[in-house]
């Protein structure tokens, strides 16, 4: 193991992390519309945030000044780890030093701070905050760092260090490393450090997009922006207590519209940003002829289709949403006690579905309130999750394919032990190694899925539940829920964790587990799982 090497790249990731913390601070300023009263905490606290960065880089890159350039594959896993160790407990220090509350009178601790930083950084959008709209408890130069962890994790601090460094045949290893999805598969023939510089410029390019869109729809610049690095990156941080069920209330904004937009970015958002550099070439065929993709369109529209038939059929759509104020109401100032019209509940369900599916996590109604069948529906997407090579979290779809192909193949031997017959995939051969790693990474998923549901379970008194006006009967699936959105980077759960609730009442111990799921789910289970193996530190 290249220790030096090691700390020296860590270094780098410190000074970019700091350097991302000063574009916050003007958000702050009186002159970019903050209020100095309310503000100068944040800007202060940033600032001693990015002093201790640079301070910390500079002494990495001091103490591997003498590094050798060639660093291989256990290098490159050991960066990419330990920069997500790192970057949790950097982005914590301006929730810290700013003194951030997440409930009136309540600052957040260091369990909460690196809860926000890690569900940021690795783009799951679960929250500690119950009042994002009130200044006093979170400056907005706060809420705009909150929302450039999610956009710096869109597609990982590493790929951003790949395409500014680039190391030859380590920055090939750093990038499939972080990279989302099994390996081997979408892999390019072009250089990485080229791929990482193209995939950088259309994810920019998306954001910019969609913040101008935003602002035509008439989002202030600020909110824009926030909504753009959160949607892009499938994060689903908000601005906003009702996340985008604001906007369907809000008086000034064209809902629907608004709601619109954000579906068709977060699907972009959910796609294999490869193809993306595909179609950049001029390779369209390539998007539609690839399996996963078309398997995701599927997944979309019939989890919409059975989301809306049931939540019909059960009378789910209301008024309300996610806010405490109603959408419509009639003559006498109440919500009306027909169903809302049709356009809404399908509306309400593409929403859901691929803002679960995705992981990006932004809400526009109580969907753990629906039936059962919705419910069930909504949690099969989390657990699919999206496309490799996506900004999405979940086991992804391209393993969900191969499962089920390595599935009928294992059935077929069973009455047919004679017959040799292969997995293919897309007129290619899936090599036997790669079929084990998916077996394997979905063994290890659920095995984390079912412990880390005990480990919460255990670690909740039944107060939580209590002091929340639910009952305890729901704690194993309020727990479970709690644990697959973690994975999953998802963001909103069950119950106490639901859509319009956070994660701020759970105990300490609980943040703490739940931060480490959402780090492994975001790092692909290995890259975590490593670190902890001490055959992996020894130099052979």
């Amino acid at each position: 193991m290249n220790f030096r090497g090691v700390v020296r790249l860590l270094g780098f990731v410190c000074l970019l992390v700091g350097t991302a913390m000063m574009f916050s601070i003007p958000w702050g300023l009186t002159v970019c519309g903050g209020d100095w009263s309310v503000e100068q905490r944040g800007v202060y606290g940033l600032l001693l945030s990015v002093g201790v960065s640079f301070l910390l880089g500079l002494t990495f890159l001091l103490a591997g000044r003498h590094a050798k350039i060639q660093l291989f594959r256990k290098e490159a896993m050991a960066v990419v780890g330990l920069s997500w160790i790192l970057v949790t407990l950097l982005g914590a220090l301006p929730y810290l030093l700013s003194g951030v509350e997440r409930a009136k009178d309540i600052r957040m601790n260091v369990f909460d701070a690196m809860f926000e930083s890690q569900s940021g950084f690795s783009t799951t959008g679960s929250t500690t905050l119950s009042e994002l709209e009130n200044r006093s408890m979170v400056p907005r130069c706060l809420l705009f760092w909150r929302s450039s962890t999610q956009f710096l994790g869109g597609l990982g601090i590493i790929v951003f260090m790949v395409a500014i460094l680039g190391h030859g045949t380590f920055a090939k290893s750093v990038f499939r490393a972080e990279r989302s999805g099994p390996p081997g598969q979408n892999s390019s023939q072009t250089r990485v450090q080229k791929l990482a510089w193209t995939l950088l410029f259309l994810y920019l390019v998306f954001n910019v997009i969609l913040t101008l869109i935003l602002q035509l729809e008439g989002l202030p610049f600020f909110d824009a922006v926030c909504h753009a690095f959160t949607t892009i990156a499938t994060g689903g941080f908000s601005t906003f207590n009702a996340s985008a069920g604001h906007f369907i209330t809000a008086e000034g904004y064209n809902g629907p519209l608004i709601e619109w937009t954000l579906i068709i970015f977060m699907f972009l958002g959910g796609t294999n940003f490869i193809l993306f550099y595909g179609c950049f070439r001029g390779n369209f065929k390539q998007l539609f002829t690839d399996m996963e993709w078309r398997t995701y369109v599927v997944m979309i529209v019939l989890a919409t289709l059975i989301v809306f038939a049931a939540g019909y059929w059960h009378h789910d759509f209301d008024y309300y949403g996610t806010s405490g104020n109603p959408i419509m109401v009639d003559a006498d100032g109440h919500p009306p006690e027909t169903d809302p019209h049709v356009s809404y509940g399908f509306r309400n369900s593409c929403f859901q579905v691929v803002s679960l599916i995705t992981s990006t996590g932004f809400c526009t109604d109580e969907f753990e309130r629906w039936n059962a069948v919705s419910c069930a529906m909504l949690l099969i997407v989390m657990f699919t999750g999206a496309c490799s090579g996506s900004t999405a979290g979940g086991t992804k779809l391209i393993r969900c394919i191969l499962s089920f192909k390595l599935i009928t193949h294992e059935v077929e031997r069973s009455y047919r032990p004679n017959v040799v017959r292969n997995v293919w995939l897309q007129g290619e051969m899936v090599d036997r190694d790669l079929l084990v790693n998916v077996a394997v990474f979905v063994l290890i998923y659920m095995t984390i899925l079912c412990f880390g549901t005990l480990a919460v379970t255990i670690a909740e008194p039944d107060n939580t539940w209590l002091l929340a006006g639910n009952t305890i009967e729901n704690k194993l699936t309020d727990s479970f829920g709690a644990v697959l959105t973690c994975l999953s980077n998802d963001g909103p759960g069950l119950g106490i964790v639901g859509a319009r609730q956070n994660f701020g009442q759970l105990t300490s111990v609980s943040k703490f587990l739940l931060t480490w799921i959402m780090m492994i789910g975001r790092l692909e289970i290995f890259g975590i799982l490593a670190l902890f193996s001490p055959s992996f530190w020894k130099s052979h």
